[in-house]
């Protein structure tokens, strides 16, 4: 299932997300793991990655009574295309409104004394 804009925008929204994210781009790593440096409950790390696993940013595999998680970064291509495809748009604007500016700019005169 390919995770909407929506989604992945709402999940990388929340710092201690984003934080989580930050810390499985150096590998996997347990829910006990994840949780660790962070001031709040284990099910409250675990619905955050119930968050970032619906967007389709996470994966998890439970083996045993460890859980462990890690990054799936081609979800974040969605991310980073949809920016791209925005940029794109806009310098191109700008650059049009440039080129108006450029021909439409009255010449300067000078001082006849």
């Amino acid at each position: 299932m390919t995770p909407d804009v929506d989604s992945l925008f709402q999940a990388l929204a929340d710092p201690t997300r984003r934080a989580i994210l930050e810390r499985l781009s150096r590998g996997p790593a347990s829910v006990s793991d994840l949780a660790r440096p962070f001031d709040m409950s284990l099910a409250a790390v675990v619905q955050h990655l119930a968050v970032l696993e619906g967007a389709g940013v996470v994966a998890s595999e439970k083996v045993g009574r460890v859980r462990t998680c890690r990054i799936e970064p081609e979800a974040l291509s969605l991310a980073e295309t949809w920016i791209k495809e925005r940029r794109t748009l806009w310098e191109r604007r700008l650059d049009r409104l440039g080129d108006y500016l450029d021909a439409t700019k009255p010449g300067i005169e000078k001082d006849q004394t």
